[in-house]
């Protein structure tokens, strides 16, 4: 493993093997380690480097988790959560399928990525007209009023018309996307202030929680398929694709006027110098959970449990799935590229094959 694979941790992954062998990961709790002993005011940046890839969500749970451990009533910003969840979500459909998915990043992703307004200040499109001319191939009020009447129904029907080269890498895959999957359940504790104390009180307990999470002794999924927003509504199919377009869609809800309130966050004074902080974020929900020292200006204990840990875990539903499928199978790297692009770690994956025997 190299210098920074051992900083950042990586998921080892062994389509076929039975769990917990299928899905490990190494990511080091560096929350708890770098965390105890820092001034308060400075771990919402500590944390957004040491968790680069999701720094500003980080950044904004730290401060208000710190915040809420002073008393002080401040919770994360609804639009700067909203716009870097946006980015986040562009960077996945704009740089990481087009390779993970395709092999290579098509011309039409390229074009679509210099062209993006949300990413490049220099561009001249409308994140309306962009959406229509580079990934949606329609009108986005018209995709997206079609989505919310029935998602199922209007993602197959734009993928297969094909409209654009992101509809067309969905039809591609959408032989191995659209295989049923051992899901888990969704994670919504935050729904009210008993589930985020309860969790609260054992990222404060077991040392091992924010690493290996669970509900009940069950494992849980988060993404932006288990929103509140959308907790009355029916569950996406329990599969890869489903998980996919969801955040297609959050992407296209979030890009068009009045999007902040899609996103839910907030923060509890759990006692005296004692804060948690949450937010959904482009991969699912954060927690942050700070205990300061009697002046309030050192962090005695920190923890953190991102998406990733849900997600990810050795028992849970990615793991659940990769044990169903075929080492040997010759579209094997592609199969687990679609299971890791629809959940979406936040730290890099190896693909461990065993060797074929000759004769």
């Amino acid at each position: 493993m190299n210098t920074l694979d051992a900083l950042a941790g990586v998921l080892r992954v062994r389509p076929g093997a039975a769990r917990p062998q299928a899905l490990a990961g190494s990511r080091p709790d560096w929350a708890a380690t770098l965390g105890r002993g820092k001034p308060a005011d400075a771990l919402p940046s500590l944390l957004s480097s040491v968790f680069s890839l999701c720094a500003h969500a980080h950044a904004l749970c730290a401060r208000a988790a710190v915040d809420a451990a002073r008393g002080i009533e401040a919770p994360p910003s609804t639009a700067s959560l909203r716009d870097e969840t946006l980015r986040e979500h562009l960077r996945r459909l704009l740089l990481d399928w087009p390779t993970r998915l395709a092999g290579s990043p098509s011309a039409e992703a390229q074009r679509a990525l210099a062209a993006c307004p949300l990413l490049r200040p220099d561009a001249t499109d409308t994140p309306a007209d962009w959406l229509e001319r580079h990934l949606l191939g329609g009108r986005a009020q018209d995709w997206l009023a079609a989505w919310d009447a029935d998602p199922h129904a209007a993602f197959a029907s734009w993928r297969a018309g094909r409209a654009s080269w992101l509809a067309a890498l969905m039809d591609d895959i959408a032989p191995i996307a659209d295989r049923r999957l051992p899901v888990a359940s969704p994670l919504r504790v935050h729904a009210d202030d008993a589930g985020l104390r309860a969790l609260a009180g054992r990222l404060a307990d077991e040392d091992d929680f924010s690493r290996l999470p669970d509900l009940d002794s069950r494992c849980a999924e988060t993404g932006c398929w288990t929103r509140l927003d959308d907790a009355p509504k029916a569950p996406p199919a329990p599969t890869a694709g489903a998980r996919m377009a969801a955040r297609i869609a959050e992407t296209v809800r979030l890009a068009l006027p009045d999007a902040a309130s899609r996103l839910r966050s907030g923060q509890l004074a759990l006692g005296p110098g004692t804060g948690l902080a949450w937010a959904e974020m482009a991969r699912g929900l954060l927690l942050h959970y700070v205990e300061l020292d009697p002046t309030r200006t050192v962090v005695q204990r920190c923890r953190v449990l991102a998406p990733t840990e849900w997600n990810f875990h050795p028992q849970g539903a990615v793991a659940a799935s990769l044990e169903t499928l075929d080492p040997q199978a010759p579209d094997i790297a592609r199969q687990v590229a679609v299971l890791m692009s629809a959940w979406d770690p936040c730290v890099r994956y190896d693909l461990l094959l065993p060797e074929v025997a000759h004769a």
